[in-house]
């Protein structure tokens, strides 16, 4: 048997240390939000809570299991989500919220499918590739299976509809092809297919036209679409550089719409001022570092190409989310990592930090 080592110290510090602030914060941004839809102040931290547990049970489960067993089970993981994906459109199973069809109801649970198709993507993609070798550049071999990969999760999600996630989705599917070796030629037009696709369904979609006119002109509509982003600027600003303090800000009392979601960054800003808001900076970067150097001296090349695709799911995600919170790109629904409201979301994340802790478990302390 293989000798198993400690593990990554730095990572699950990070880890631990991000979701202990995202407790925190999720507690601080919901009290009103929580208080007038449930008529209990604690619901929404009480579930992000027990999610978190859960979460990091997952995690301590994933990071004792051999990280090869995902490979021999990459097809079936895939074929699962893609079944997961269209069930949210089953009446009866699937449940509409907020104009989309994004939840499988389970008794009193709901599972974001796509959230296990993040996952699924990366352990497939890492299976696949990491037996491609030089057939990793050939159309028919290295290009066209990943192509309708793409096609099929990114669609299946975009019609829920989820441009975001279907968008990331296909940015990691482009990054492992690339990171694999794939030919350039193909990754090139893959991704400026995706682009221009995504372009065309901003354009000529009403509602997305409208989030990006007031992103190019945010006094245009204070009162409509460019609502979030003006709480979300002002959130940022009031705070300074130490922030209000710890439950004092004032961006959650329904101005800024449910703050323990999408823009916890921005509330973060508004209570914890310029200092919080670079330390969790800080620790993502760390997050970020630790991932890509386990990536780099993982012991084989599945686990390498999975730990990169771990790492590049969540630098997205990051980026994503707080490129929105500053105003940087136009509003789009992508929770910050860890740290924002969502059941779904810190369960799988944990998971996928299980995977990339095990991994880091193969390497010997001298090569960290």
């Amino acid at each position: 048997m293989k000798k198993l080592y400690s593990g990554d110290f730095l990572l699950i510090i990070t880890i631990f240390t991000l979701t202990c602030i995202g407790i925190v914060m999720v507690f601080s941004a919901s009290l009103y939000n929580s208080n007038a839809i449930y008529g209990d102040q604690y619901y929404i931290f009480r579930k992000q809570f027990i999610y978190t547990l859960i979460g990091w049970a997952a995690f301590i489960i994933v990071s004792r299991l051999d990280y090869k067993i995902y490979k021999k089970y990459a097809l079936h993981l895939m074929g699962i989500s893609i079944v997961l994906l269209i069930l949210v459109f089953v009446p009866g199973i699937g449940h509409y919220a907020n104009g989309a069809w994004r939840w499988i109801r389970i008794g009193p649970l709901q599972l974001q499918s796509s959230e296990v198709a993040k996952l699924s993507v990366i352990i497939f993609m890492a299976s696949s590739l990491s037996v491609m070798k030089n057939q990793v550049r050939g159309f028919v071999t290295g290009f066209l299976p990943y192509m309708l990969l793409l096609v099929t999760v990114s669609g299946l999600i975009y019609i829920e509809p989820n441009l975001s996630t279907s968008l990331i989705v296909a940015a990691i599917i482009i990054g492992m092809l690339f990171i694999a070796g794939g030919n350039l030629f193909y990754i090139a037009s893959l991704f400026g297919g995706v682009v221009s696709l995504a372009v065309y369904f901003i354009f000529f979609t009403n509602w997305r036209k409208d989030r990006l006119d007031a992103f190019l002109d945010p006094a245009s509509n204070l009162t409509g679409t460019g609502w979030q982003s003006r709480q979300s600027i002002l959130a940022l600003g009031s705070g300074g550089i130490f922030g209000q303090g710890l439950g004092n800000g004032k961006q959650k009392m329904f101005f800024l719409p449910e703050p323990q979601n999408d823009f916890i960054f921005a509330h973060i800003g508004e209570e914890l001022g310029l200092i919080g808001t670079l330390f969790i900076l800080a620790l993502f970067l760390l997050l970020i570092w630790r991932g890509l150097n386990i990536a780099m001296k993982a012991p084989d090349t599945f686990s390498s190409l999975l730990a990169f695709g771990l790492t590049l799911m969540i630098g997205i995600q990051v980026v994503i989310n707080i490129a929105v919170v500053t105003q940087l790109i136009p509003v789009t629904g992508i929770p910050l990592p860890f740290i924002s409201a969502g059941g779904s979301s810190i369960v799988f994340l944990m998971t996928g930090m299980g995977m990339l802790f095990n991994i880091s478990r193969h390497i010997p302390p001298e090569r960290r």
